[in-house]
């Protein structure tokens, strides 16, 4: 990698950090942000890393911290995807829900599973969307925090009911714990 390549701001990808975003640079080292690993330098002429968008040129301006922190919370909204796949437990693969109405003089409406599966990931993608932005916000205070910290865990608790439809228990959903 050339030094005209890269620039602060930049979005990367190395072969086993992933993506990332360059946060300083020197003669010799790009300083980066990965999404899974977090702060590392790598050489500018390790040639695995590939610039997948462009940085800004800055200046002799002295680079604000908050600046470059709103910068990567954006660029890990934008990339938040889940670590790894999430499946739903085999014994509902092609399967489907049915909602039966009382009166029998209703028809019924019949949702494939996965159909079903992928909603409820989603919403479970969004409340940790929505956790982030909340605890990164910078207009609340910590006990507002807590207190819609607190309103997204009985959120959670609710889904509980949902946790059959995942084949790993680490993606199921966790309300409030007993005291």
């Amino acid at each position: 990698m050339e030094l005209y390549d890269l620039a602060i701001g930049a979005r990367v990808k190395h072969p086993t950090m992933g993506l990332g975003v360059v946060y300083d640079l020197d003669v010799r080292t790009a300083f980066i942000f990965f999404q899974e690993g977090g702060e590392q330098p790598v050489s500018r002429s390790f040639d695995g890393l590939k610039v997948i968008a462009p940085g800004v040129e800055i200046g002799q301006e002295t680079l604000d911290l908050d600046h470059v922190k709103d910068a990567l919370r954006e660029v890990l909204e934008e990339m938040q995807s889940p670590q790894r796949p999430v499946e739903m437990a085999s014994r509902y693969e092609g399967g489907t829900m049915i909602l039966q109405p009382a009166d029998t003089a209703l028809k019924s409406k019949e949702l494939p599973m996965e159909d079903f599966f992928h909603k409820i990931v989603m919403i479970r993608d969004r409340f940790r969307v929505l956790e982030q932005k909340i605890n990164a916000h910078d207009k609340l205070s910590d006990q507002e925090k807590v207190e819609l910290q607190q309103y997204i865990t009985r959120c959670y608790g609710s889904l509980t009911t949902f946790n059959i439809l995942f084949e790993d228990k680490e993606d199921h959903f966790v309300g409030q714990k007993g005291e």
